[in-house]
């Protein structure tokens, strides 16, 4: 215990003056009320899938696993979930390969108008997601690839490949080519150098894109809206669809479910990070 308290006892310098003191505790108790305040809409979700009322309000008047037995059971739910399943695996896939490719070849080449197609592949993170949703699905109707999985999971990888290219690209920065040049003198060809070379040293970034790819993907709901069908209709679709139908408890189950599944993502994502450093 007292080893806890000695790491979390500020360490000021000899020099830092009653104001400085002030300062630091000010700013840490501001980002402590920030992180309460985005934190708390989440927390309260948690007790109301446990409720056994029919309504998403406090106070409760009891609890029940009746909403987790609804959605474990309810063939939207199970329905949703696998296309969520489907959708999310091979958009990441997709992504991340894309992704690591660009990444090492914008890495390894300089030619006229890079930063251009670096603006151009970054694009998906900074256009509104509406606009790349109308866009789309004006474009895939056209072609017939509209209500489909193939059209979905493009549109999910086009969206999380930006995350695997930034990420990838950071992680080269760092990386040293000499061990490439090194590969390529003593007889490997260039793919067997990648796999065998480059991949190992640049993997956590790419875990660490294909992650933030996957949650991209998994969360996203503005563009299954314009693109899927009946047939392709995904968790958060189906959480949107609920909510304004038929607001349930069993949504909140749905939350929960998700809120402790994207956290083990990022704790996934700090563990991988970890082992980067």
């Amino acid at each position: 215990m007292n080893a806890i308290l000695s790491a979390l006892r500020p360490q000021f310098p000899a020099y830092a003056t009653f104001t400085d003191k002030l300062g630091w505790w000010a700013l840490r108790g501001l980002c402590v009320a920030l992180l309460v305040f985005l934190l708390l809409p989440i927390l309260v979700i948690v007790p109301l899938s446990f409720s056994s009322s029919s309504f998403l309000a406090y106070p409760m008047p009891g609890w029940s696993l009746q909403w987790y037995e609804n959605l474990f059971n309810a063939p939207e739910w199970g329905r949703a979930a696998k296309n969520s399943f489907i959708v999310a695996p091979a958009a990441t896939l997709l992504a991340t390969v894309l992704g690591t490719l660009a990444a090492v070849g914008l890495a390894r080449a300089d030619f006229p108008g890079k930063g251009l197609l670096m603006g151009i592949l970054i694009a998906p993170m900074v256009v509104p997601i509406v606009v790349v949703g109308v866009a789309c699905y004006l474009f895939f109707a056209k072609i017939g690839m509209a209500d489909t999985y193939f059209g979905l999971i493009v549109v999910h990888a086009a969206l999380g490949a930006p995350f695997v290219l930034t990420t990838v690209l950071a992680t080269l920065q760092g990386f040293n080519q000499n061990l490439v040049r090194a590969s390529l003198s003593l007889g490997a060809g260039q793919v067997e150098t990648f796999f065998r070379v480059t991949l190992p040293v640049i993997a956590p970034g790419v875990i660490s894109g294909a992650l933030f790819a996957f949650a991209t993907s998994f969360d996203e709901v503005v563009v299954t809206l314009f693109l899927a069908g009946p047939d392709q209709v995904t968790l958060p679709r189906q959480m949107f669809t609920g909510i304004r139908e038929n607001i349930s408890p069993t949504i909140a189950a749905v939350a929960t479910l998700l809120t402790i599944f994207t956290t083990a993502l990022m704790l996934a994502l700090e563990w991988v990070r970890g082992r980067r450093r």
